[in-house]
């Protein structure tokens, strides 16, 4: 009889057990689309807007707003990436273009993603872009270089105590092909 006992505590642990893991999964594989919808009703994202050119309001002659640009990649990602300019003084609500340099480094064609972030966060409500290099993958060929625009509108409504918003993007490797 004790054996049973013993078999049947077994049983139940090792399905406990597997139910835990499953749920571990599980919880690991929703994570990510949580974590979008938690920073998107928060607005804590460092995610940048996307706006149509006609949607542009009225540019702010009276306010200027410093933007800097930054470029970083993952150390997986042999490339060169870089802004052409380090800041700008821009407006608000009028349409300017920067564009950031990359090559790659690479005896292989690469495929990249860039993902934008704005800093202050809370200034990442008010920057959209119209054009950018950040919407599809980039592929680039052993050895290739280019130029990539970034078209970008500062919001009207950007508070005033924000004189200052730094554009990063980081370039992640996608996939690597050759």
């Amino acid at each position: 009889m004790p054996d049973l006992n013993i078999a049947a505590a077994n049983r139940k642990l090792v399905k406990r057990l597997t139910l835990t893991v499953v749920a571990m999964f599980g919880f690991g594989y929703a994570l990510v689309p949580l974590y979008d919808i938690l920073c998107e009703v928060t607005g804590f994202t460092g995610r940048t807007g996307v706006v149509a050119a006609q949607d542009v309001g009225e540019m702010d002659q009276n306010r200027v707003v410093k933007v800097e640009f930054l470029a970083s990649t993952s150390s997986n990602l042999n490339w060169e990436f870089r802004p052409l300019v380090k800041s700008m003084e821009v407006h608000p609500g009028g349409v300017y273009e920067v564009s950031y340099y990359a090559r790659n480094r690479s005896n292989a064609a690469t495929i990249g993603q860039a993902r934008p972030s704005v800093t202050p966060t809370k200034a990442s409500l008010y920057f959209s872009k119209t054009e950018c290099f950040c919407f599809t993958n980039q592929k680039f060929d052993a050895g290739e270089g280019r130029e990539m625009p970034v078209r970008f509108v500062v919001g009207e409504q950007l508070p005033g105590e924000i004189s200052t918003l730094t554009l990063s993007y980081q370039f992640f490797n996608v996939e690597s092909s050759g």
